[in-house]
């Protein structure tokens, strides 16, 4: 069974997507994060489903596109993948 880890780094960055959208709405804020949670557990299964990420030359690096984020993570091993980020498309990629 893969073990899929939320860093501290994607759980803050949920927060503050969830933050933005709420201040327009909240029911859309939990909607959204729930969309990309959803969409992050697809690598439990499929672990090399995402791209490589084009900014890092490294494939245990990978991103999944969910609307205008770019989930990133990385692969440790067959069973452990580390959710690096959830990056909005229009910033720059630090990581």
């Amino acid at each position: 069974m893969v073990r899929l880890n939320w860093t501290p780094r994607s759980l803050n960055d949920l927060d503050s997507i969830a933050e933005f959208i709420s201040e327009d709405s909240v029911k859309y804020a939990k909607i959204q994060v729930k969309r990309i949670r959803n969409k992050a557990r697809i690598i439990k299964d499929h672990i090399y489903i995402g791209r490589l990420v084009p900014e890092y030359n490294d494939p245990s690096i990978r991103e999944l596109i969910m609307g205008n984020y770019r989930i990133i993570y990385k692969i440790f091993s067959t069973i452990e993948i580390d959710i690096l980020t959830i990056h909005h498309s229009a910033r720059m990629l630090k990581l």
